[in-house]
């Protein structure tokens, strides 16, 4: 009976370029030609959401990375030169940055590594979350941006932040580039010092070292060299209780960022342009009235004599009537409203929080012996304390801003209503009537302060008026404040002026009243980002090359079709510390594998570092009749676990109707009798597919994991061995087959497989769904095919 057993497949419309098992569940990621990303379950490989290409994050995705705790997906985007975290759960985009080079593959590992320091530390940070009050969530009538910290009963920053063990997601593109993401968020080291464009990469789970694979161009002439470094990273492992604090702590900070940056997006949409009513209608009035009479005495004159111009009743009763006014009343005092509770309980809550791991970082930069070989710099996290004061300063000033002008527009309000009720000779209630003399200076305080005419402002904002004041400070832009904060007679402000010493104290921070909330957030982030840089370079610095070992030349001229998975491929054993890489370099007849196995400590290598396999002949005669169709060469390879590698074969005598192969190879076939293996010594003079001969070859004879793909040109293949699942690809991309690894197919598994493939599906789309429903919950052998219509129907995610 065939090994494996199949339990989807489907034709898909595009061609999938990247594939991604999740590590926790039955979940495969999927990138296809035109920069979609897809998410599909086991079961009948049903898809689960697709998050379509999008201008603002990019079009071309170049890889894919799952977060160890499958919560989170990365991917590349080449055009924009982004990587954006994206939610397990539902196609949102949780996170976002922007690297300086198109990302060619990431790998995203977790630290297994104990210690009592690091124990401690982690128990530690539960003890945090009672220091800190809990985030509110962002108002849910806003965009779907600020729906990501809103989701009911989630604990909105634990979303991104993830487990406190640490997890590093390390980034490899063209032109040598590499770097290091502590949890996916928060850079902490920039490599340099590897040539080339990446293929591979594979950190140790102690962070000793990291291995990297890449394709260097040596002339435009020559075919590119695919070349394996190890470079030494024992700086992050020797420190790693300090790096896994600083790097918690920098994650605790960009999701801050992240937080404040949503809350005043709701802030703007909460600020709406029915606010500009009052400045545009005012504006036209100035630009078709024939009267010299200035706009302010217009109303002064209404004030004082309850008489308006013919002009000035005409705008009133005309463009804003009694019923628009009343509604342009309350529309103004909702938005001030909302704009004043988000400031109250998510910017101040949020930057207060910023502050405490601020000064916690400053505390920890302080202890320079443990520290300070890391880069954190005291100096700096100073500065970016001082920065974020500032924004709670800047904040507070709006907060006393939309005070006086609720103040100031419900009085206005107020008296015009009554005043316009009574040119309409409508009834006038006695308590709306009622105006004292205070009323009435309070009024014309405010027409004098509001209604003077600008004509400056024509040219930059396109009005006369700026009556309505709250929305500059919510404007993206670098302009200084149309009209900002009166500081004249406020004695702390003119005391600090005159005080030299105090002006400069470290105590107190700096105030920039002409400038915008958005200015000063957005300078905020630029001194916060540059105090956080400097460890990234001092760690990046202390990385350097171990072993440099050239491997093979590559292909010159690459096929129009993208290339799924470039072998090599590595894998780090986390029982053994050993890193494994798997390639092949094309020979006359065959292709075998080759498993390169080095030691993460690059102080140690490993006994018997390279070895070749080839594959006998191990299918029956009835399949294989002639001897001469005997080898098979290695399409794609991949690990499963650390034990076996998981292959696609074909036969080297490629001939109508000759199959593709799916099989297991476990390395205890491979790895044997160590003692007596004849060692190579490599030349490092030259590269390795020059020494071909002189390496160890293993050939292997197949027993039972192993499975025919009939009518199947197969060409990749993702694992995951914790799940016990593969998925096959075909070299046209778009044809897939999903098996589960551990069990067999048995007869009855086949019969049904064969009535399911024949039955029509009758009963329209009820019974499409239920036919997916059933094979969710209980995985059978049968492969049906779902029509492209039902793939609107995408299923919700299973916790």
């Amino acid at each position: 009976m065939p090994a494996f057993r199949q339990v989807g497949e489907k034709q898909l419309p595009q061609e999938i370029i990247f594939m991604a098992w999740s590590p926790k569940r039955d979940l495969i990621a999927l990138a296809n030609k035109v920069g979609e990303v897809l998410l599909h379950r086991l079961a009948n490989f049903q898809r689960v959401w697709s998050l379509p290409p999008n201008e603002n994050t990019g079009k071309e995705v170049t890889a894919l990375a799952w977060r160890p705790d499958g919560k989170i997906l990365a991917f590349g985007l080449a055009d924009t030169k982004r990587v954006i975290l994206c939610d397990a759960e539902k196609p949102e985009s949780l996170h976002s940055f922007s690297v300086d080079a198109p990302i060619t593959y990431m790998h995203w590992m977790e630290v297994t590594e104990e210690s009592s320091v690091l124990t401690s530390f982690y128990n530690a940070e539960d003890e945090s979350n009672l220091l800190l009050p809990k985030l509110p969530a962002l108002p849910k009538n806003y965009s779907t941006t600020a729906k990501i910290f809103s989701e009911e009963k989630s604990d909105e920053i634990m979303k991104l932040l993830g487990d406190v063990r640490l997890n590093a997601l390390v980034l490899g593109g063209s032109s040598g580039f590499i770097e290091v993401y502590a949890y996916g968020m928060y850079k902490i080291a920039t490599v340099t010092g590897v040539a080339g464009s990446c293929l591979g990469l594979c950190f140790s789970s102690d962070l000793k070292s990291l291995s990297v694979i890449t394709e260097v161009q040596v002339s435009p002439d020559s075919a590119p060299e695919i070349t394996y470094f190890q470079l030494d990273t024992s700086l992050l492992s020797v420190y790693l209780p300090e790096v896994t604090r600083m790097a918690r702590k920098f994650t605790h900070i960009s999701t801050l960022l992240q937080y404040i940056k949503l809350s005043l997006t709701c802030m703007c949409e909460a600020w709406e342009e029915i606010l500009m009513q009052m400045d545009s209608r005012l504006t036209k009035f100035v630009q078709e009235k024939n009267t010299t009479t200035s706009v302010q005495d217009e109303f002064m004159q209404l004030l004082l004599w309850g008489k308006a111009s013919l002009e000035l009743q005409a705008l009133l009763m005309n463009q804003l009537t009694v019923k628009g006014l009343k509604k342009l009343g309350q529309s103004i005092e909702s938005s001030y409203s909302s704009i004043q509770k988000l400031v109250i309980s998510h910017l101040q809550s949020g930057s207060e929080a910023l502050l405490y791991h601020l000064s916690e970082l400053k505390g920890m930069a302080s202890w320079k012996q443990k520290y300070e070989s890391l880069g954190l710099d005291a100096a700096g996290i100073e500065d970016a304390i001082t920065a974020v004061g500032s924004f709670i300063l800047k904040a507070n000033e709006l907060l006393q801003v939309i005070d006086s002008s609720m103040k100031n527009f419900k009085a206005f309000f107020r008296w015009l209503y009554v005043a316009m009720l009574r040119m309409s000779e409508d009834h006038v209630l006695p308590e709306l009537n009622k105006m004292t003399q205070k009323d009435i200076t309070f009024v014309a305080d405010f027409l004098t302060e509001h209604f003077n005419e600008a004509p400056e402002l024509y040219n930059r904002k396109g009005k006369y008026f700026n009556v309505e004041r709250v929305g500059q400070y919510l404007k993206d832009e670098d302009d200084d404040l149309v009209s900002p904060p009166n500081t004249e007679g406020n004695q702390w402000f003119n005391f600090l002026q005159n005080s030299t010493h105090l002006k400069e104290s470290p105590l107190l921070f700096p105030y920039y009243p002409p400038k915008s909330l958005h200015f000063v957030k957005r300078r905020m982030e630029g001194i916060i980002d540059q105090c956080l840089q400097k460890p990234a370079d001092v760690i990046g610095k202390s990385v350097h090359q171990a072993i440099c070992m050239p491997l093979y030349k590559g292909s010159k001229s690459e096929d129009s079709t993208p290339r799924l998975f470039k072998l090599p491929f590595m894998w780090n054993d986390k029982s053994s510390n050993l890193h494994y890489v798997l390639f092949t370099m094309l020979e006359s007849s065959l292709s075998k594998i080759y498993i390169l196995r080095r030691h993460t400590d690059v102080s140690r290598s490993a006994n018997n570092g390279l070895l070749a396999v080839d594959f006998g002949n191990f299918l029956n005669n009835s399949i294989n009749e002639s001897s001469d169709t005997s080898f098979y060469s290695c399409v794609d390879a991949h690990f499963y676990d650390d034990e076996t590698i998981t292959v696609v074969l074909k036969e080297n005598a490629e001939q109508e109707g000759k199959e593709r192969i799916l099989a297991q190879l476990p390395l205890s076939s491979v790895y044997v009798d160590e003692d007596q293996e004849r060692e190579f010594s490599l030349n490092s003079s030259k590269r390795l597919d020059e020494q071909s001969d002189d390496i160890p070859t293993r050939t292997v004879f197949l027993e039972s994991q192993w499975r025919v793909l009939e009518n199947m040109k197969a060409q990749y293949v993702a694992v995951n061995g914790i799940r016990k699942v593969s998925c096959v690809l075909s070299s046209n991309l778009r044809h897939v087959r999903v098996f589960e690894m551990d069990v067999e197919d048995d007869g009855e598994a086949e019969e049904e497989e064969e009535e399911e493939e024949t039955t029509p599906v009758v009963g329209g789309e009820h019974e499409e769904l239920n036919l997916s429903a059933v094979n969710h919950n209980s995985v059978c052998g049968g492969s049906v095919e779902v029509a492209d219509e039902t793939e609107e129907h995408e299923s919700s995610l299973d916790s």
